[in-house]
């Protein structure tokens, strides 16, 4: 047996080994949390997390999550969600004490968009923002995710970052003024080439231009772990700008412990530093079913033992 694969199957029984025998027979009242213990930061799965286990019903996996010992959860698509559906999933976070990631404001990974100086594509994103200030008014989640789309080919770079940074003024102007901040997430070349941020340098740079309480980062740490590396370093040197991080192991994006990454000592950092937003689960896990769902809990848990 390969190493990582048997690594692996040992954490889904020891993850089973936690759970009634209950847990496997569909009855979703007799699932017995392996540790209940709250987690030391705010991990936050998707709220299409552990349906194997306890169904596609945001509400009862925000029940199970809470029980597992996670303080947050992670939907980009919460504004796509039926507005009393937002509004039960907030209620029933408010009721466990738990916070919500960042939703999706705009991403388009095929347009050229923030780095254009074009007046119709200034009033879509002025569209986008002020409907996510709708969002966080009716939902009070602090955080909308934007990306800056493709970089242009025949525009000098230059160019394309001030075009990034004005426009970036503008919808800041708007999101400050009611309370919302936007994250921008920059995203590595292999899996979405062709787009205009990468790096936690050039964003960081970016936001400090822009000089915003409502412009920041979301760090997911899969891409920067693909773009440039130096995940704590880079940590450090963009901390005044980081709003909001993103998980996944690398190679697969799958959970802690599946990969390359010592998340163990980059969840130990990002605590010592006494950072109290949420890190959202946004990766797949490497094992199948009940199994790989029980197991996932049980990588966190270890990831969360520093």
């Amino acid at each position: 047996m390969k190493r990582r694969s048997f690594i692996q199957n040992a954490a889904a029984v020891a993850a089973l080994a936690g759970f009634s025998n209950s847990a496997f027979g569909g009855n979703q009242t007799d699932l017995k949390p392996s540790n209940a213990a709250k987690f030391k930061l705010k991990y936050g799965p998707g709220l299409g997390s552990f349906s194997e286990l306890v169904g596609k019903d945001p509400i009862d996996v925000i029940k199970f999550c809470s029980d597992q010992g996670f303080t947050a959860m992670f939907d980009l698509g919460l504004p796509h969600y039926e507005i009393n559906m937002q509004e039960k999933i907030m209620a029933e976070l408010a009721n466990q004490h738990m916070d919500m990631g960042p939703f999706l404001i705009y991403a388009d990974f095929s347009k050229e968009t923030m780095v254009l100086k074009n007046a119709e594509v200034r009033e879509m994103l002025v569209k986008k923002v002020t409907d996510g200030v709708e969002v966080f008014k009716r939902t009070g989640v602090k955080c909308g995710l934007m990306v800056p789309g493709r970089y242009n080919e025949h525009m000098a770079w230059d160019y394309q970052t001030a075009n990034v940074i004005d426009i970036m003024r503008e919808l800041s102007d708007i999101a400050e003024k009611a309370g919302l901040t936007i994250v921008l997430e920059p995203l590595n070349k292999q899996d979405h080439p062709g787009l205009f941020l990468t790096g936690m340098p050039q964003t960081y740079a970016i936001c400090r231009a822009v000089n915003s309480p409502a412009c920041k980062i979301n760090d997911d740490m899969y891409h920067q772990q693909i773009t440039e590396g130096n995940i704590i370093t880079n940590i450090d040197e963009s901390w005044s700008e980081i709003a909001a991080f993103h998980i996944g192991d690398t190679p697969g994006r799958k959970e802690p412990g599946s990969g390359e990454m010592n998340y163990r000592n980059i969840f130990k950092h990002i605590h010592s530093k006494g950072f109290d937003g949420v890190l959202c689960m946004e990766h797949g896990n490497s094992i199948e079913g009940k199994a790989g769902e029980l197991a996932l809990i049980e990588a966190y848990r270890i990831a969360d033992n520093f």
